[in-house]
């Protein structure tokens, strides 16, 4: 089924290669107008510019996403190219493999200033927007982490536990005006990052420990996020989708 998300238009952090690349491919060519954010200005130029060669409606814009004048200033960007804003999709993230005792204070601070302080600063500047639409989605990107604990990974652990119970805040806080908050959880997804920054061993391990045997593409955490953007999942508010090949069920 074509056009989900036709009229929708949607904010995807961290939209410039990976994950978030993925959705936001998946949604413009569900219909939605998109704006990418990303600090990975030349990848998120790149990759705005080739969907747009395809007639489709993304824009690229900067976005740090712990800095609070980069969220009002991409908000308001979408706003005014775009006429609303009905989607936000809080995807930026990083990883981060470290116990208590080797984990730095400098990299657990930066964990979770973009894993969990981003997605509350993109709830906070997105949600005015959304009301005035009328109503909308918010998702939110936590991990299998944010329910299990593994070996290590404290500060990333933390970070996506903590997203799981602010997207619940969130969608009690907002369901009167029409705006849902759930969370996505990905499992182990083969995205550049992944890849580039946890060791071999590791990614051995989370595949092992998966019922299917392997890491999701990103196209398949894509496909759970157009669900949630979409009126399909108009009932569906204060909870997780899990994507994580069963991984959680052992």
């Amino acid at each position: 089924m074509d056009g989900r998300v036709t009229g929708k238009v949607a904010i995807v952090s961290g939209g410039a290669r990976g994950q978030g690349a993925a959705i936001g491919q998946l949604l413009a060519e569900q219909g939605a107008k998109v704006v990418l954010g990303d600090i990975r200005d030349e990848l998120g130029q790149a990759h705005a510019a080739a969907l747009k060669k395809r007639g489709l409606d993304v824009v690229y814009s900067h976005l740090d996403v712990t800095v609070s004048e980069d969220w009002e200033r991409i908000v308001d960007l979408t706003e005014k190219t775009f006429g609303c804003l009905n989607v936000l999709v809080n995807n930026a993230g990083v990883v981060s493999s470290a116990d208590a005792v080797l984990e730095t204070r400098e990299n657990w601070d930066r964990v979770i200033a973009i894993n969990q302080t981003g997605v509350f600063l993109g709830m906070k500047y997105a949600v005015p927007a959304i009301r005035r639409a009328g109503g909308g989605s918010i998702i939110n990107t936590s991990s299998i982490l944010g329910f299990v604990a593994v070996d290590g990974w404290i500060a990333y652990t933390a970070s996506k536990g903590a997203v799981k119970l602010m997207s619940k805040s969130a969608a009690l806080s907002y369901a009167k005006d029409n705006i849902r908050v759930n969370s996505v959880v990905p499992g182990q997804t083969l995205t550049p990052m992944v890849l580039e920054e946890s060791n071999p061993e590791a990614n051995a391990a989370f595949a092992a420990a998966t019922a299917l045997g392997r890491g999701a593409q990103p196209i398949e955490i894509a496909y759970g996020v157009l669900f949630l953007a979409s009126d399909e999942s108009s009932y569906v508010t204060g909870t997780e989708l899990v994507i994580d090949g069963g991984f959680l069920a052992r």
